[in-house]
């Protein structure tokens, strides 16, 4: 076997049983990786340098493709559910088997990373991949070490990536060609099948959710950014919600914009990269992430690419609405060396309504807060997942991210109570959806106006103006915010007909009740009256 690269660590591949490969390539750099997905074909060079890649039919997450290997000393730990699908050792180890022999006679690309800024709470990561492109991702996307650890590095979890290998579902019981499957004894991960890099960063997101609770940290799958005098604030919120818009502000700091820690220590990133949706992408109202899609070092993922002129289309959704941008996150200028920042202040929980009910801006009280957090309301949008048609369905993922969240909800409801009591951080819920109607009807808020409430939020100008109850979802609705028309806070009156927004209103808050009934038996009942009661 031939190895190539900067640094091979003396943990080579026989560690993971990977044998008889042709090439192995060790921690190459973005442009030597950049250089090698152009030779084998992988993407094109758009103009301003970014590399274009097309990932295939799966051009979102497959969570139905998704298993956690049920074994002895996890098997209690997880929440077994919808989302965490348990799949039997022995399947595993076939699975497992099959992915070394598709391996043996080919050229992998090694990459040795940390996921986590806090070296007190950081897991080393070894990835393995069988393409140039996506092994940049994990170069982009998590945080490198320097030679030396280089050398010496023992991954402390191992994730395989094989797109060109598909699963036989009958004898490896999975439930399609794809797989997405989590060992944590084993410390593994085997990825097959599809193409979309996300399942790779997602992957390595549910180790850490797995992980950090019992070393009392909070993972949390938002974004985070710090102001002036050390102010920071995280932004809790699913895919097409905000969080990496609204959290790159040139005003402020950018920590991260997908996947923190909360220590005892204060908020940290567990990635050195940006993984941002770029549909419809704007320059002005997006400048800093728009800059970053015309760079070299960038990954576009399914972006539209003119083949001869090299020009891309961000408008262009002809192969998926879930277009994204992968790189650095020293490619967005005011962005954080160090990854970490002392504990929040301020808990923003950001919902794309559907139906256009919810206020633009709302004060949370410590037990709607917890509510909210259990509850998790959102829409998902077309294209994020596979499967989803194309309009935004409404849906409650608890933890603003349960997809990724092994363990029972209320692991990681009980660590933010704790943290917001402990802190006495401000919290606040979002609706960047729609006013003036549910889709279809109404128009997505105004970019500009819900800046304008998160910085007015952030700074303190919000805590001291009245509120105003909302009759339906007992929020506490700010009677005026600067910047921002006051009749635009009231989402009643943006409807031409308020006696169809309470009617929806009333529909939308028995969702919220029924669906928080799963969580009653693990709250107190301080936060079962924080909760939203629909009408009679």
């Amino acid at each position: 076997m031939q190895q190539v690269g900067p640094v091979i660590s003396r943990c080579e591949l026989d560690h993971h049983g990977i044998r008889n490969v042709d090439v192995a390539y060790w921690n190459l750099s973005g442009p030597m990786l950049i250089e090698e997905a152009i030779r084998r074909r992988e993407g094109l060079l758009g103009r301003g340098g970014a590399l274009v890649v097309h990932t295939g039919p799966h051009t979102g997450r497959s969570p139905e493709d998704k298993f956690i290997v049920e074994a002895p000393a996890s098997r209690d730990n997880i929440w077994w559910s919808q989302l965490n699908v348990a799949i039997g050792q022995a399947h595993f180890d076939s699975l497992h088997r099959r992915v070394l022999a598709y391996l043996e006679g080919r050229e992998l690309f090694v990459q040795d990373c940390y996921a986590g800024a806090d070296p007190a709470y950081r897991l080393a990561v070894r990835i393995i991949t069988e393409t140039a492109w996506h092994s940049l991702f994990a170069r982009n996307m998590f945080l490198h070490p320097g030679p030396a650890e280089l050398a010496d590095f023992e991954p402390a979890f191992t994730l395989i990536h094989a797109p060109g290998l598909h699963a036989v579902p009958d004898e490896d019981g999975t439930n399609s060609e794809a797989f997405i499957v989590v060992n944590f004894e084993e410390r593994l991960v085997l990825i097959g099948g599809t193409s979309y890099a996300g399942e790779i960063k997602k992957s390595v997101f549910t180790v850490m959710n797995y992980l950090l609770p019992e070393r009392g940290v909070l993972p949390m799958h938002c974004s985070a950014n710090v102001g002036d005098g050390g102010k920071s604030a995280i932004f809790f919120g699913l895919s097409g919600t905000g969080k990496t818009t609204l959290s790159a502000d040139p005003t402020r700091t950018l920590i991260g914009d997908d996947e923190h820690g909360w220590s005892e220590a204060g908020v940290f990133n567990f990635e050195g990269g940006c993984y941002a949706k770029v549909i419809r992408l704007s320059p002005e109202a997006e400048p800093e992430i728009h800059a970053a899609t015309s760079r070299f070092g960038t990954i576009l993922e399914n972006v539209a690419i003119e083949p001869e002129t090299r020009a891309l289309d961000l408008d262009d959704a002809a192969l998926t609405e879930n277009t994204r941008a992968s790189y650095p996150l020293s490619f967005i200028p005011n962005a954080s060396p160090t990854g970490r920042a002392g504990h929040p202040e301020t808990v923003i929980m950001l919902t794309a309504d559907a139906f256009g009910v919810l206020p633009p801006i709302s004060r949370l009280t410590p037990e709607q807060a917890m509510y909210h957090f259990l509850s998790g309301y959102t829409a998902r949008i077309a294209g994020t997942e596979k499967g989803l048609g194309k309009e935004p369905q409404a849906t409650f993922s608890t933890c603003f991210g349960a997809p990724f969240m092994p363990r029972h909800p209320s692991v990681y409801a009980g660590l933010l109570g704790q943290r917001i009591a402990r802190h006495g951080t401000a919290c606040w819920l979002v609706n960047t959806g729609w006013s003036g109607g549910g889709y279809g009807v109404g128009e997505r808020m105004k970019i500009a106006h819900t800046r304008a409430m998160v910085r007015a939020a952030l700074d303190g100008r919000l805590a001291e103006v009245a509120t105003a109850p909302d009759p339906h979802f007992g929020l506490h609705v700010p009677e005026s915010c600067p910047e921002v028309p006051n009749g635009v806070l009231n989402p009643r009156n943006t409807w031409a007909d308020p006696a169809a927004y309470d009617q929806t209103a009333r529909e939308v808050a028995r969702r919220f009740e029924a669906n928080f009934k799963q969580f009653e038996p693990h709250v107190d009942d301080r936060v079962k009256a924080a909760g939203i009661h629909a009408a009679a």
